[in-house]
């Protein structure tokens, strides 16, 4: 399975790869796409669960893959201190330098997806 982040025109896997693509930005997230992140996640955690590799695969590799990947390791069992260091561990340490996206993990995406749909609420 590969999970695309960012994508641009001849830049996906093999027609019989199972590709799910979420355009999401490297900034600030509105409600929908914290929600589209932790659907991902959770997608990716039941491929990891059943033994399928993922692939999950930005612009630079570091922040909203990192993203994806430190919440589908919280789904596996981690906490966020641990999913954010395995991360940059095995990526780089220079994944995830977006801190906005390390305080939505922290934070938990769940109560960040609350907190940014307080913004509609008006």
């Amino acid at each position: 399975m590969v999970i695309s982040l960012y994508t641009r025109p001849g830049h996906g896997p093999d027609p019989s790869v199972d590709h799910l693509v979420a355009e999401i930005p490297d900034g600030p997230l509105v409600a929908a796409q914290i929600r589209t992140v932790q659907q991902l996640a959770h997608t990716a955690a039941r491929a990891v669960q059943d033994g399928r590799t993922v692939l999950v695969r930005c612009n630079a590799g570091y922040n909203r893959s990192g993203l994806v990947i430190a919440q589908t390791l919280i789904e596996l069992g981690h906490d966020s201190t641990a999913a954010i260091d395995l991360v940059r561990q095995r990526r780089s340490p220079s994944a995830l330098n977006n801190r906005l996206f390390e305080e939505y993990l922290n934070t938990g995406l769940g109560v960040a997806h609350l907190l940014a749909g307080l913004d509609t609420l008006t």
